[in-house]
């Protein structure tokens, strides 16, 4: 990528949190002391920014990723806020993507939670430099160094806090953060938080200050050869700025992780952060092209599509190499087709501002794009540059979805083709039994806003049956099949035999294929229609047709037929070797087991493990926060069908709980 000054001062970030850590409160006060809103938005009112969507007012959380730009100190700041619920991943990870930087919020007393886990290795995943930002430090029971601590145990990272907090310990109020990387004191005289000041260190705080400053240079010039030599030799200690600039390097090689501290609903500590975005974060520059460019090409990756209700569909570009115009002609190297960009727009939340170009580094979404959709590249004409897609996980929970009229069914299956596009976790199938529709997602939350989408922004009128488990099939044994497949109707003739060994996978592994044939036994051209086959028997397996994964197939043997013989034949003979073949090799169901973490007054903590167990959970661990514990279980999917309501009711509406996929295991008889 040419580099200039503009690419210098950009940041394109996200904002990553589990639910509830105050992340979207964080941007909203972002947008403000940038000037880009002129009134706090707040989450619990219904009145954020970023929280756009009719069901994300409702609910009071992020449902899917919101843009927008602003401008610190002459930096321009691609921001992208991100779901906090698990159900909603996909747009964390599609997020993370195509980002620099990552800030990620931390509840100051529940610390390290388990969303924060998963996104953060997603963020590892992708490359993806970080800073933290402990919330909250307002609340009873707040700790800084306890969060820095679990951070440090969990999430694997050198924690590095470059501030630290003063909190009165009578009314918990954060009264002021002491920058360990300055030695200043910085205070606001308003309840606004606009008026932010930088004093010298009070008497009482100096010597701890100084204390942790020391450990801050000494964590930092070990990744910086000319500070740390100038640091033996003569014990001179690094200015302030190239103190900053020590830390950054640290931070953008993945050395180190900056943590800060604040309470952002209390307006406390977001212009020091915005600061150290800027200082700290890494520039489109500092990340090497995901893949090789001509000098001027275009390279960019489609992350997401959306629907806009002023122009319709949109589709978000990350642009890494070349620019882009309205009427701009590009070609999509992932479908091989060409397409054309009427408009490009800088998204504000649902607010959309037309620009006249876009260039390498800038995050935009563009209108007018048929084909295109996640996980797309975009090159100049001809290009054969495909980025790497998204891995899509597999969803785990299923309804039964009708139209509730006649008229409604056309405009159902075009709302579920809208929200498919937009959402590649969401997966319609149709039951080959009844011919209902079946609509599959991560789990009850993220099928239940599927259901209001339709019926409020596209108003249909529809029935949902009761979320159902998405259950797995495959084998316990290996095995040895052969099958002909013989067909003689008056026509052509239908003739294919061939001879198949299965064998199970470890869990997680997927569907392995392999041809064994040698001295043309089956002709070469023959061989894909018999994977074809295979593949298409597995979609429906031989207990309760249910998918069948974590299987290895290897084709070893054929025989054809010099006349009737064919691809098709082929592919109907593998249909029924793989399907004679899990009949032999011992099948088995599997169900989805999810990771759960109940927090729950340490008073009901029997109560809680007690109901887990008779829910066949295996709890793992008890961990104490403060007047809470958190207990973590693995539980079958199948037994947390409502187990909100149930945790509530043995808790006096206490405790709550969050889940996340863990793996499919054996369905136990």
């Amino acid at each position: 990528m040419k580099t200039n000054k503009r690419h210098q001062l950009k940041r394109n970030i996200g904002i990553i949190a589990h639910v509830d850590a105050g992340k979207t409160t964080v941007s909203e006060r972002v947008l403000y002391y940038t000037g880009k809103i002129h009134t706090k938005g707040e989450t619990h009112d219904g009145g954020s920014k970023m929280d756009r969507g009719t069901q994300e007012k409702l609910h009071g959380i992020t449902i899917s990723s919101a843009a927008t730009t602003v401008n610190w100190r002459d930096h321009e700041i691609n921001l992208i806020d991100t779901p906090g619920h698990v159900d909603f991943g996909i747009e964390v990870k599609r997020s993370l993507r195509v980002l620099d930087g990552a800030v990620v919020v931390f509840d100051a007393v529940s610390g390290v939670e388990p969303q924060t886990e998963t996104n953060w290795r997603l963020a590892n995943d992708f490359g993806v430099a970080k800073m933290a930002f402990i919330n909250k430090m307002d609340r009873p029971g707040a700790d800084f160094e306890r969060v820095i601590g679990m951070m440090t145990q969990r999430l694997d990272v050198k924690a590095v806090p470059v501030q630290l907090p003063i909190t009165d310990p009578e009314t918990h109020t954060l009264v002021g953060i002491i920058d360990l990387v300055s030695l200043e004191y910085l205070t606001w005289s308003d309840t606004d938080g606009k008026e932010l000041q930088r004093k010298p260190i009070p008497k009482q705080w100096e010597s701890e200050a100084n204390t942790k400053h020391h450990e801050l240079v000494e964590h930092i010039i070990e990744y910086d050869e000319a500070l740390l030599e100038a640091y033996l030799e003569s014990g001179t200690a690094p200015s302030t700025s190239e103190l900053q600039s020590a830390i950054r390097l640290a931070t953008v090689s993945h050395h180190i992780v900056p943590v800060l501290c604040g309470t952002a609903l209390k307006n406390r500590g977001i212009q020091p952060l915005l600061d150290a975005v800027v200082d700290y974060l890494p520039s489109p520059m500092d990340k090497a092209l995901p893949a090789a460019v001509e000098d001027g090409g275009l390279l960019a990756y489609a992350f997401k599509t959306a629907h806009h209700g002023s122009f319709g569909s949109q589709t978000w570009l990350r642009l890494y190499a070349g620019s882009i115009e309205p009427g701009s002609r590009i070609y999509n190297s992932s479908k091989g087709c060409f397409e054309r960009i009427s408009r490009i727009v800088r998204m504000n939340s649902d607010e959309a501002e037309d620009i006249a170009r876009a260039e390498a580094g800038d995050i935009v979404a563009v209108v007018g794009l048929k084909d295109t959709h996640t996980g797309d590249t975009l090159a100049d004409a001809g290009s054969d540059t495909i980025l790497e897609s998204l891995a899509i996980p597999e969803p785990v929970t299923r309804v039964v979805i009708e139209a509730a009229s006649r008229s409604d069914r056309e405009k159902l299956g075009l709302g579920l083709k809208r929200l498919t596009t937009e959402d590649p976790t969401l997966q319609i199938s149709v039951d080959a039994e009844t011919g209902q529709s079946i609509l599959s997602g991560m789990g009850e939350l993220h099928l239940e806003m599927a259901r209001e989408k339709l019926e409020e922004e596209l108003n249909l009128s529809i029935t949902f049956g009761q979320p159902e488990v998405s259950y797995r099939e495959t084998i316990q044994t290996s095995a040895d099949v052969t099958y002909l497949h013989k067909k003689q109707d008056g026509g052509p003739g239908q003739y294919a035999q061939v001879s198949i060994s299965v064998e199970p996978l470890a869990r997680g592994s997927g569907f392995e294929f392999e041809s064994q044939i040698t001295g043309g036994a089956i002709p070469a051209d023959y061989i894909p229609g018999v994977e074809k086959g295979i593949a298409k028997a597995m979609l429906s397996g031989v207990i309760d047709g249910h998918q069948v994964v974590d299987i290895r197939v290897v084709l070893v043997d054929g025989r054809t037929h010099s006349d009737d013989s064919s691809l098709l034949a082929f592919e109907n003979a593998g249909f029924h070797a793989l399907k004679k073949a899990l009949v032999e090799a011992r099948p088995i169901l599997l169900e989805p087991v999810m990771k759960v973490a109940v927090t729950t007054p340490t008073d009901h903590v029997g109560d809680v493990i007690g109901d887990l167990t008779r829910r066949r959970g295996l709890v793992n661990n008890q961990e104490p926060r403060g007047s809470t514990t958190e207990v973590s279980a693995e539980v079958p999917l199948a037994k947390l069908f409502g187990y909100i309501s149930d945790l509530r009711s043995m808790t006096s509406g206490r405790a709550n709980f969050t889940m996340e996929f863990q793996s499919y295991e054996k369905l136990a008889a």
